[in-house]
Parts: structure tokens; sequence; C-alpha cells
């Protein structure tokens, strides 16, 4: 397998995934990448490692540039183990140390324990041959210990898992691909990874912006080297919780009546001139939820009551949603029961403690909504309609 060239002495070596369809507890049917990076020069620089099942796959590409022992430097950009776990084994063909932050050599270290670290500061600058490398802590994007490295002479920033997607290509750059897909992925993935930690975004973007940056060398999917300010633009609109005139509805149901009401309020939020769709969680992964809960400024889920509980499904997406946090945003929650309530109470304190505001009381009704309960279900939709139209209008 053969290395592809980024720039001038740069390289990608990684591996891609085509077969991978669950990642971080969500689903990935495009696949994904591991992206690994060689610098050439007079001294030879390992950018990042693959998970361990790809080693061979990124030695050959590295093979296909120069001898793999010649190697002088690792850096290992985040401890997470689709980046490092190949660090061990890279270290026994090339006896080169590897350079993380504080948190990174920690890590490494309590995964690792025989593996070789040196620890490099926020701001350090090391010459390495040729090439200017400057570390940039970036903690909480997504791992305490995560870095981006960037090489001056390049103008380069290898930006781990800031900026990537999970889609697996034949092509490497971003503007050979799917300009829907990639757009796509790149949402998801921040909408399942990267969206608990706006501020740190904003602290990042801060420091990119100081930086003259041509290419965005990614840890997952393709690589940046052509709208930069598009995707830097969109990782500043969502790390801000800045959403669209939009509600997404999210049920599920055992005989109907959650869905009658799911559609019932859809038509309410949609007479009020705002977008909604519609999500069934039986035949809907949590983590497309999620990537339509991005731009969503009113999020409403319903339940059926089972067992005195939340639906199982919608348990799930709920606590899911509950740790990805997404604030700025109004909730509501409905469902319907039969014996007994209580499902819909429930379901409004996990979303509320998610972080969502709830403005209003939560719609239960029993069995099937008829006619006069269908209309109650329309108000419904109607005042959250109403709320969100608010919502942008204060926002003016």
């Amino acid at each position: 397998m053969d290395a592809i060239r980024v720039t001038d002495g740069i390289y990608w070596v990684g591996a891609i995934d085509w077969n991978v369809r669950n990642f971080h507890g969500y689903t990935t049917p495009r696949g994904s990448t591991y992206n690994a990076y060689l610098i050439t020069g007079e001294k030879n620089i390992l950018i990042d490692t693959v998970k361990r099942p790809f080693f061979e796959e990124m030695l050959s590409r590295i093979r296909s540039v120069i001898d793999p022992s010649k190697i002088d430097v690792i850096v290992s950009n985040h401890t997470e183990m689709d980046h490092s776990s190949s660090l061990p084994q890279m270290q026994e063909v090339c006896g080169a140390t590897v350079l993380a932050s504080r948190f990174g050599v920690e890590g490494l270290r309590l995964h690792y324990p025989t593996l070789r670290t040196e620890m490099v500061a926020d701001g350090q600058v090391i010459k390495a041959g040729g090439k200017t490398l400057k570390f940039i802590d970036t903690p909480m994007l997504h791992w305490p210990d995560s870095m981006f490295t960037y090489v001056e002479e390049d103008k380069v920033l290898f930006s781990m898992d800031a900026f990537g997607q999970h889609y697996a290509t034949s092509k490497r750059f971003n503007d050979e691909v799917d300009q829907a897909a990639l757009f796509q992925e790149a949402a998801k993935y921040y909408a399942n990874i990267v969206l608990p930690f706006g501020h740190q975004v904003q602290q990042t973007i801060r420091k990119a912006q100081e930086i003259d940056i041509k290419i965005l060398a990614t840890a997952h999917g393709v690589i940046w080297r052509t709208d930069l300010d598009k995707i830097l633009s969109l990782y500043s609109r969502w790390s801000s919780a800045v959403t669209e005139e939009k509600a997404v509805v999210v049920y599920d149901t055992m005989w109907n009546s959650t869905r009658i009401m799911a559609e019932e309020i859809a038509e309410g939020i949609a007479s009020e001139g705002v977008r909604v769709d519609v999500l069934k969680l039986t035949d809907t992964d949590r983590s497309v939820v999620m990537k339509e809960v991005l731009d969503s400024r009113a999020v409403v889920m319903g339940t059926p009551t089972l067992n005195n509980t939340i639906f199982p499904s919608v348990a799930d997406a709920a606590y899911y949603m509950k740790g990805l946090k997404p604030t700025g945003r109004i909730g509501a929650a409905f469902g319907s029961y039969g014996w007994a309530g209580g499902a819909v109470k429930q379901l409004h304190e996990i979303m509320k403690s998610g972080g969502l505001e709830m403005p209003f009381e939560g719609l239960e009704l029993r069995y099937i909504p008829h006619e006069e309960e269908r209309g109650k279900c329309r108000e419904y939709g109607r005042q959250i309609g109403r709320k969100v139209k608010e919502m942008s209008a204060g926002k003016a």
C-alpha cells in the first residue's frame, strides 16, 4: 500500500476502515479512517498511529516512502486507542521516543507501561531537522490529553479529532469527495463527539486564528485543503449553539398512540411556519437524532409508558442526549399511557437535566387520541412553534 502526498515532504500513511459500523456508541454507515502522517527530511517524524489491527497497513504505507526504522520522532496528539494502539509496535520498529502533552504522557503510560515518552508543553516549539513543530494543547477536545501539532514551514495543522468525520473513502482530500456526504458526516461527528465541549471549541478556534493554516490534517476522514473557512465557521456556529427555526420530534410507540401524538404535534409546529422533522426511534439511530438536534431550536420527545417508566428506546436516546448537553434549545415531552402514566414526567426531567430549557408542561394522554385530544396535540405543537419564532425574534 502506498502513502499519499499531502504536501512536499508530508504524507498520509493511515488506514481505511471500510467496515466499522459503530464508533463511540453511534453508527458509522460510511466507515472511517485512522489518519497518521509521515514528515520526511533531515529527521523523519510520524504524527500519530492507527488502530492496532491496521498497523501493518500503516507500516506498508510508510515503507513506500522510507524505511520505517528511520523514523526519529513520534508525536501522539491523542491517547485514545484508535490513534495510539500501534505505538508500542511502532516504537519497536524505529526506537523513537513518543512526544505527547502532559496528560497524554500520563495516559500513554497507563495504557502502555513500557512505552518511552516525553512531555511537550502548550506552545512549545521544537526543531526536528528542517521542520519546526509547535504543540498546542486543546484539552477536552475531546479528551484531557488532546493537542494539535503545527508545522510552521508547511502551514499544516494536525488537528486530531477536531474537524474530522467518520468517512471511509479512497480519496484523501475534502475537494475530492461528495460535498453533501462530507458535511453531513462532519455535522454528525460534531454532534456526537464534540458537542459537549463548545467552550473548548471556542478557545481552540481562537488559537487556530493566531496561526496561518493552509491544510487541516484531521485524525478521521478527509483532509481539508480547501474550504477551511467554511469548516471553521461551522465549528464556530455549532459551538455557539446557533440554531435554526427548526424542531425535531423524536418518539417511539407501542400501539401507535404516541405516533399519532407525534404527528399531530409536528403538524401544529409546522402550522407556525417552523420546519419540523419527525423521527421514530425504532427506525432511527440515536446518533442520527443528535445530528438533527445540532441545528434544531426545539427538541420534542415522546414516549409510551411501559412498566411505569419510559419506553426503552426513548430512555436510551434521552440519556445519550443528556450526556451531550445540547444547551441553548428548548425541549418538550409528551406521550401516552394505558394503566398508569408517569413516563412523560420522567422524560421531562431527563431532558431538563441535560441542559434543555423546558418551558411547557408535559402532554400526557390516555389510550388512543381521538379528535379532541388530537386538537390538544396540535395546539401543543403550535405553542412550541410560537416559542421557536419568539426565540428568533429575541436573537434578531
